[in-house]
Order: structure tokens, then C-alpha cells, then sequence
């Protein structure tokens, strides 16, 4: 089974490259099947990091990061993969059931 971590954070004002460089010097042991980061308005951060797991697995998640960095609690989902249609344009069909449970009182 495939499963989703994802983890938010919102820099505080103007602090977001830090934010960012701060999240992608975080080393996961062991390493995810595959991890992206993300970046948006408002100094957000998203990393998205997938496992070949079971859903309940403990697996290694980014810490929160300090309050010189983020201006609230990260907010962490865990989602399980229930189907993989292929890349787009494949001509695969496009449809998607994902499970979500919050991992965070803030989400």
C-alpha cells in the first residue's frame, strides 16, 4: 500500500525562503519512496513524502520547526493511495478516492 504524509507550515512574515530552505535541509531516516516540496502565497510550505507502508506504519515525519520559523503548529495529513491511473495524458482514466485523517488538533 501506498500512504501520503504531508506536512504544512506558514513562515512567519517574510521569513518563507527560510521556511523553506529549513524543510528541504530535513533529512527523513529512512528516505521516503519519493518526497517533493512545495511552495505557495502567504510564505507556505508543503512536503508531500510517500511510503510503502501500511497506513498505520510509524514512519519518520519533518519536525515541527522552531518559532523563529513558522508562525503556528505544522499541520500533518496522512492519506492512503486506493488507485494510480497512470501519468496524465496517458490516456488512463482520471479518478481519485483518497482517504484523509488529520493528524493535527489545527486541521
Amino acid at each position: 500500500m501506498t500512504v501520503a504524509l504531508m506536512w504544512e507550515a506558514r513562515a512567519v512574515d517574510g521569513g518563507g525562503e527560510r521556511l523553506l530552505s529549513w524543510a528541504r535541509r530535513q533529512e527523513l531516516d529512512p528516505a521516503p519512496l519519493r518526497r517533493e516540496t512545495f511552495r505557495a502565497p502567504v510564505d507556505r510550505v508543503l512536503v508531500i513524502t510517500w511510503w510503502d507502508a501500511p497506513y498505520d506504519a510509524e514512519l519518520p515525519e519533518l519536525p515541527e520547526p522552531g518559532e523563529d520559523l513558522a508562525r503556528r503548529a505544522v499541520h500533518r495529513w496522512r492519506f492512503e493511495s486506493v488507485a494510480y491511473d497512470g501519468p496524465v495524458g496517458s490516456g488512463a482514466p482520471v479518478e481519485s478516492a483518497v482517504s484523509v485523517e488529520p493528524v493535527s488538533p489545527e486541521a
